[in-house]
């Protein structure tokens, strides 16, 4: 079967999530692109327009910053990067891994839901009290504090999602732990975890 395919084989739900993908990879990269932009119009700024430079160039990296983490943090769920102490978890038998892992999802679903339930509070709390950034930007900070709820529920999402492959789809001999598996499914390599329609 030839890539395309192959594209038009799978189902709906793996379009979506392949589409989901490529938005949040997307995303981050045009907010590291803005990012860069942003610093090299500073430092050429200081250079050759001292009294004209912008001052506010550190403050509008660090949001975009902060939102290009909390956005790729669900690319993390999905490729089982999230740093964790797997070496006892790779010595269990895999129906152990399985059990294990739902466990960890449920404790990851419960601090998700902490990230988005707190950091909506946060919000709320920048909205009404109509909080700005000390700087000449002025910048509404509401928006910057929306990177931990929008993160959190992206996570949230990612993690349903693979409680959701480890309860009913799960494949001992393709769902290892670590990531032998998401770079497998990246390579094409027969691991494809997708929830069939």
């Amino acid at each position: 079967m030839s890539a395309p395919d192959a594209a038009k084989a799978r189902s709906p739900g793996a379009r979506f999530l392949a589409a989901w993908d490529w938005i949040e990879r997307t995303l981050v990269g045009a907010l590291g692109a803005f990012a860069l932009v942003i610093a090299a119009v500073q430092v050429f700024g200081r250079y050759i327009d001292p009294a004209g430079a912008i001052t506010w160039a550190e403050e509008v990296i660090v949001y975009v910053a902060v939102w290009a983490v909390m956005i790729i943090a669900s690319q993390l769920v999905r490729h089982d990067g999230h740093v964790r102490p797997d070496l006892v978890l790779r010595l269990l038998p895999p129906h152990v891994q399985r059990w294990v892992e739902v466990f960890n999802c449920l404790v990851a679903l419960a601090f998700t839901f902490g990230m988005i339930w707190y950091g909506w509070d946060v919000v709320n709390g920048a909205l009404l009290l109509d909080q700005r950034s000390s700087t000449d930007l002025q910048f509404p900070m509401w928006i910057y504090y929306t990177a931990l709820p929008a993160g959190g529920a992206l996570m949230f999402i990612r993690y349903i999602v693979r409680l959701a492959r480890y309860i009913f789809f799960f494949d001992p001999k393709t769902m290892t732990v670590g990531h032998a598996a998401a770079i497998a499914h990246e390579t094409g390599s027969g691991l494809a975890l997708t929830i069939p329609e």
